[in-house]
């Protein structure tokens, strides 16, 4: 039985579909800044936010126009490093692209007004900017900015780093607050948080997930799990209460994302078996990821 949870793609399809998704990213972000986010005039969070509102201080006080790109570009400079250090080159190289195209096309497009309503602006503006975040990270890629420390809090912590992303933002939110009025930075914290818990729910990889598996084909259930996952598993033997049969379970923990197709596989090795599938906080010691290139 090969690896039916990660079936192989061909390498230049793969990097097409990476491609295209992270293009239509792009779009929908600076399309979501330019019609949300300004109509509105939030802070959408992360160093996309800061920009923004280094845009709005200039423009109110000084009346002067600055671009979004060379500022969004010189904040993510360190991030940038961080990911190519600790995170992969390809998938750091995916994330460049998504950072330069969605800037270019937030220069580029005219401000858009969809609706003047402040809740309806927060809530549906962070459900898109979610949605584009999620869809990056689908892509083996991030929007920018904090979304690289997030990645590498996950990955090589293991912290759900986007409730702590989401308190850091509370800095520019408060600045927002002093200089704008506070009506606008309390929609600015719905935004974050619609857009926060959109991602959480959408993107599982980071999330870590446990399997009791009681089976009466152990040794193949263990070896659907190992071949599709890389990850391992314990065996412990007991007894059913009701017919006081020799049962064996199969304890193991695998990545959120991957449970669904690891169910999948055991009902193929044994159709009887019986599956119980808890969230787990935290883990110590050694647990296999999947590398990010």
């Amino acid at each position: 039985m090969k690896k039916e949870c990660e079936r192989k793609k061909k390498p230049i399809e793969t990097d097409a579909v990476r491609l295209l998704i992270v293009a239509i990213a792009a779009f929908v972000l600076a399309l979501n800044l330019k019609s949300f986010v300004w109509a509105g005039s939030l802070v959408p969070g992360g160093l996309s936010g800061v920009t923004v509102l280094l845009q709005r201080i200039f423009k109110y006080f000084f009346n002067i126009s600055i671009p979004y790109t060379p500022i969004y570009l010189v904040f993510n400079a360190g991030p940038i490093i961080l990911s190519l250090r600790n995170l992969g080159k390809k998938f750091t190289l995916y994330s460049i692209f998504m950072i330069v195209l969605s800037s270019i096309f937030t220069d580029l497009l005219p401000d858009i007004t969809i609706t003047y309503q402040l809740p309806l602006i927060s809530i549906f503006g962070g459900l898109i900017n979610g949605a584009v975040i999620s869809a990056c990270l689908f892509a083996n890629a991030t929007s920018g900015g904090l979304d690289f420390v997030a990645v590498y809090l996950s990955e090589k912590k293991s912290v759900d780093a986007w409730n702590y992303i989401l308190a850091f933002n509370a800095f520019a939110i408060g600045i927002c607050g002093y200089l704008f009025g506070w009506d606008t930075a309390l929609y600015s914290i719905i935004f974050q948080f619609t857009s926060t818990q959109v991602v959480r729910t959408l993107y599982r990889k980071y999330k870590k997930d446990t399997l009791l598996i009681i089976t009466k084909k152990p040794q193949e259930v263990y070896e659907s799990i190992r071949e599709a996952t890389n990850h391992d598993a314990t065996l412990f033997k007991g007894e059913g209460c009701y017919r006081m049969e020799e049962r064996t379970m199969v304890y193991s923990v695998v990545a959120g994302d991957e449970v669904r197709g690891v169910t999948d596989l055991v009902k193929q090795v044994d159709a009887d078996a019986f599956i119980n599938v808890i969230h787990t906080e935290q883990i110590g010691g050694r647990f296999y990821r999947r590398p990010n290139e």
